[in-house]
């Protein structure tokens, strides 16, 4: 039997993406669940989720909140968690036949959507990264079965790493399955902040959590409060 999917999307204030991400995702898995959990959007997303999810759940604001909310909602075998500014390249007749390999966990490799030819750069970086240390980013679609969700009590509550330390949770139980066709993720904050500088930030901030640093003060530093 065919392992049923859902999709678990964090929003907030996401009013230019999530209609089409929503729209783009119902055309491709019709047959999957669309979680959409909202922390307190000021702005219009809201109204545009509502019609076009299967769920749309308000909860407490935070990544690993908001997830965790909508994976506990979501019915379905495989729980797919996908940014809002994210969008996965594989079809569904291929990401099930993955799931039909019955994988506890994985994630896919990621292609960020600029053009710019340093963001092949980077994220070949990330790809061999996520790879060698079996530890998934947001950008990625981690993908877990709910069993295995249910038991693991879902991501850890905190402001900043929450899927790293997840990550790092889940390879006790076996390496993640890696899904090749790559999850096409929005560049926007390589853009926006400028491309060194965010590199120099993100390897900054993973280098602080590792020896220690409380995802309170790198959440307060990332966010600039």
């Amino acid at each position: 039997m065919t392992p049923s999917l859902g999709f678990v999307i964090p929003v907030l204030n996401e009013q230019d993406r999530v209609g089409s991400l929503l729209q783009q995702l119902r055309e491709r898995y019709p047959e999957a669940e669309l979680v959409v959990v909202d922390g307190g959007s000021e702005d219009l997303t809201v109204a545009t989720a509502l019609p076009l999810c299967t769920h749309l759940l308000i909860g407490e604001r935070g990544r690993a909140a908001q997830m965790n909310l909508g994976g506990m909602a979501c019915g379905a075998d495989y729980l797919c968690f996908l940014h809002a500014d994210s969008l996965p390249g594989v079809s569904a007749a291929r990401l099930h036949s993955y799931l039909d390999k019955a994988p506890q966990w994985g994630f896919c490799r990621v292609r960020l959507s600029g053009r710019r030819p340093v963001f092949r750069i980077i994220e070949w970086f990330m790809n061999l990264r996520s790879r060698l240390t079996a530890v998934a980013t947001g950008d990625q679609m981690l993908f877990l079965r709910r069993s295995v969700f249910e038991r693991s009590g879902g991501f850890d509550n905190i402001p900043l790493m929450e899927d790293v330390a997840y990550s790092k949770r889940l390879r006790r139980l076996g390496p993640p399955l890696v899904i090749r066709e790559p999850v096409l993720s929005s560049s926007r904050r390589w853009e926006q902040r400028g491309v060194l500088r965010t590199v120099l930030s993100m390897w900054g901030l993973r280098l602080a959590y590792v020896v220690g640093v409380s995802p309170g003060r790198l959440w307060q530093y990332y966010y600039g409060r």
